[in-house]
């Protein structure tokens, strides 16, 4: 099964997109990055998941390329049913290694299971695995900020401390976004300086280059910086 996926995934490899990736991803290894562009993976996952191939597949970890860890995680997006994606999501994210393959993972069916999915979050954001804290964030971001929003989401992404530049970076992002959607309620982690100083900054920072943030509070923003 590996080696006709293998197969697939070199008929559709395009070096000069691998080199791009090779350098937007500097943490694994170049050798693995087979360069295959991401609506092509998504329709493999796709058919794989409809014919049911998918099953032997996901179940051999690690993965040996940076391509099958992102099928893999296609795949478990395209799961309907809610059990079986929450434990393959459990299953998987100890092999998650970089950025992109953790950002990209967003099963669709967290939408309709929120109650679940918090469950699920509370553990992922106090483990001591990078891409595993970093993908809790992001769901508390991407599904918790709008009419499921509570107080006491950003004060457990306040409490997070790193030396890990992607958990930091996605705090950063985390705090930019509720500053877009819940700024009077948000405003006072980045008034109070609640995160670290690079983290604080970076939030500010992705703030200031937001759509979504009005021009007024992108000015009082700027003047909170912390100054070194």
């Amino acid at each position: 099964m590996k080696t006709a996926v293998y197969k697939k995934l070199i008929s559709l490899q395009d070096l000069k997109y691998r080199d791009m990736q090779i350098k937007i991803i500097p943490n694994i290894d170049p050798a693995s990055i087979i360069g295959v562009r991401t609506p092509e993976l998504k329709k493999i996952a796709k058919e794989m998941y409809r014919s049911g191939e998918y099953r032997s597949f996901i179940k051999k970890l690690p993965h040996d390329h940076f391509e099958e860890n992102q099928l893999h995680a296609f795949i478990i997006c395209e799961m309907k049913d809610p059990a079986e994606c929450f434990d393959e999501v459990e299953h998987f994210l100890p092999y998650v290694d970089n950025w992109a393959t953790c950002d990209q993972m967003s099963p669709k069916i967290f939408k309709k299971n929120k109650d679940e999915l918090l469950k699920h979050i509370k553990p992922w954001i106090g483990s001591d695995r990078t891409y595993t804290v970093r993908f809790g964030v992001g769901m508390l971001m991407q599904h918790f900020l709008d009419d499921d929003y509570d107080e006491k989401y950003p004060k457990m992404v306040a409490g997070l401390r790193s030396d890990e530049y992607y958990i930091n970076m996605m705090i950063a992002w985390y705090f930019a976004t509720a500053l877009a959607k819940q700024y009077e309620s948000v405003l006072p982690y980045i008034e109070e300086n609640k995160l670290d100083d690079w983290t604080h900054n970076k939030a500010i920072q992705k703030s200031l280059e937001s759509f979504r943030v009005m021009d007024e509070h992108k000015k009082y923003l700027r003047s909170l910086k912390v100054k070194h």
